[in-house]
């Protein structure tokens, strides 16, 4: 009992993983803020058939990024954190040395791959054959975020995500500004081209790869800053080394297949769970067409990928970023055996994520037509607003998927998210292709499948997270007090809106809507004791809140 009491202090002055996941969300928002309002002059700047060779040539960018990449952070972090717990600071730098070594060779393949085999994705997968210039200018970009995804896992892995969260902005800052100026820049070399090789399409093409540019650019600044970070931080890490004991040290080979069986089944996770865009795409469009409906597949697309898919995915950030701190997090209690601290920190990662969710999409339901006018002015937006009312939904159920398969990444059942992911895929493609041919649903058959897919692996995650734990899930604070609290907001912020909407323009009504859906939600959450003192200091400007709180006699 002495032993165990001298232990709980030293792991208590841990940082709070809610803190983190909440600076590396507020990044994310700040992100895809930034990329919503640059993507828009953009578009305009290379024309429709520019943005399609843009969006194209990305989506082939994004699969060889799953594969070659973007598991490193995860696994790195997961790595890193899990030796830190143990004060293993040389087999923290062993796994460094190796990740980069791995991301060396997962590039330069990537790079190769895409930079030599852009002429074939281009000409026969996604049959755009001037998507090439954009594919060969996106392929370095590979290379380079194989080496920053290992940096951010790495200082993840020490449980700070303010680098990261710091170069995401900063990666995003750059991306926007190169992306405008090299696109515009392009775009005109491009019409001389058309003259010459007497085309119309060079000008599209050139300005799409002058998009893709910025790509690499934002990468490349925000790689140069985690490589100063590096060797500003190496000196302690190595002061921290030469003090460890040796007979903990693990060898080359044995971190080198750890990394592999961390790596491996995240790569196959993330590739099932992000191929259901692809999956959705090709169905689309071939039922579509059969149908003898092509000529509406372009637009129903990107009314659904280009905007609605724009509006949930920022509420959607903060159980990304949620996930992003949770993951070292957990990996540490686990290591250290501390059950009651895993329990906790599970319960508090999906009360969290839900206490955002819920009411981002009530908000979304509720101020759907307002807030689709006001980010996308003068154009008809009834089908944008009809898939905002229908699929508000999604913000819930892909925040929870996203928190929970981090949640079983972190307690080391790493290939349960793999079997839950082709499961609900299997189903997915059924339905979506039940409701496409069947119910001739149209774009709302996507919708609605995608919904269903998220929804599937919700509950194949909560249950094995509870067998794997014994973790029972709380539903009053998580779920009810949120829902509550939301539906009054919901109510609110639809009555203020229509109000000040009779003597106001729609960007002031719908600003002020959401103020006051802000202002009733905090309150009533309070009231309802859906979170306490306690919890609100563990938030990132929790203190003030709480001030704030205690001054209006709500606590």
């Amino acid at each position: 009992m002495e032993r165990t009491t001298r232990q709980r202090p030293k792991k208590s002055k841990g940082p709070n993983f809610i803190i983190q996941g909440s600076i590396l969300a507020a990044a994310g928002i700040i992100v895809r803020l930034i990329g919503m309002f640059y993507r828009i002059p953009l578009a305009n700047y290379i024309g429709d058939e520019g943005n399609g060779y843009y969006s194209a040539a990305y989506n082939i960018y994004s699969i060889l990024l799953i594969l070659s990449s973007y598991s490193m952070p995860v696994a790195v972090s997961k790595m890193v954190s899990a030796r830190l717990a143990r004060h293993q600071y040389r087999n923290s730098m062993k796994i460094l040395k190796i990740a980069l070594f791995y991301s060396t060779l997962a590039g330069s393949l990537g790079f190769c791959a895409l930079w030599f085999g852009a002429d074939f994705f281009a000409n026969y997968v996604i049959r755009m054959p001037f998507s090439a210039y954009a594919l060969k200018v996106l392929a370095p970009t590979i290379w380079i975020m194989a080496y920053l995804g290992v940096l951010r896992g790495f200082f993840q892995g020490h449980s700070t995500m303010i680098p990261t969260a710091l170069s995401q902005i900063i990666e995003q800052i750059v991306n926007a500004v190169v992306s405008l100026l090299a696109a515009k820049t392009l775009f005109d070399i491009g019409l001389r081209s058309n003259l010459v090789y007497d085309s119309t399409e060079y000008s599209f093409a050139f300005g799409a790869a002058g998009g893709a540019l910025g790509t690499g650019a934002g990468a490349f600044v925000a790689l140069i800053l985690f490589v100063w970070l590096l060797f500003s931080y190496w000196p302690r890490m190595k002061r921290k080394a030469r003090r460890e004991p040796k007979r903990a040290v693990e060898s080359y080979g044995s971190i080198t297949h750890t990394l592999f069986l961390t790596v491996a089944p995240i790569i196959i996770s993330s590739t099932l769970y992000n191929s259901s865009t692809v999956i959705d795409n090709t169905l689309f469009g071939q039922v579509m067409a059969k149908m003898g409906r092509e000529s509406e597949i372009a637009a129903q697309w990107g009314v659904y990928s280009g905007k609605y898919h724009l509006l949930f995915n920022i509420p959607v950030a903060v159980a990304n970023s949620l996930s992003s701190s949770l993951i070292p997090s957990l990996s540490r209690a686990v290591a250290e055996k501390d059950k009651r601290q895993v329990v906790e920190r599970i319960a508090s990662a999906i009360r969290f994520s839900m206490i955002i969710a819920i009411p981002s999409a009530v908000g979304l339901t509720v101020l759907a037509d307002p807030v689709c006018n006001l980010l996308f002015p003068g154009r008809n937006n009834d089908m944008l607003i009809q898939m905002t009312l229908l699929g508000s939904s999604a913000v819930v159920v892909y925040s929870l998927s996203t928190v929970t398969n981090a949640v079983l990444q972190g307690i080391n059942r790493m290939q349960t998210p793999i079997y839950h992911a082709a499961i609900s895929l299997a189903l997915h493609s059924v339905i979506l292709f039940v409701m496409l041919r069947v119910f001739d649903m149209g774009i709302y058959g996507v919708l609605y499948s995608n919904i269903l897919f998220a929804l599937f692996i919700c509950i194949l995650n909560g249950r094995a997270i509870a067998r794997y734990r014994r973790y029972r899930q709380e539903v009053v604070k998580t779920f009810l007090i949120p829902i509550v609290a939301s539906g009054v907001m919901g109510v609110s912020a639809y009555g203020i809106y229509r109000l000040c909407s009779l003597v106001l323009g729609n960007m002031v009504s719908t600003l002020f809507a959401i103020l006051i859906a802000v202002l009733v939600y905090f309150v009533l959450l309070i009231k309802l004791r859906g979170v306490n003192a306690k919890e609100m200091r563990g938030m990132p400007g929790g203190t003030r809140l709480l001030q704030a709180a205690r001054k209006l006699h709500l606590m």
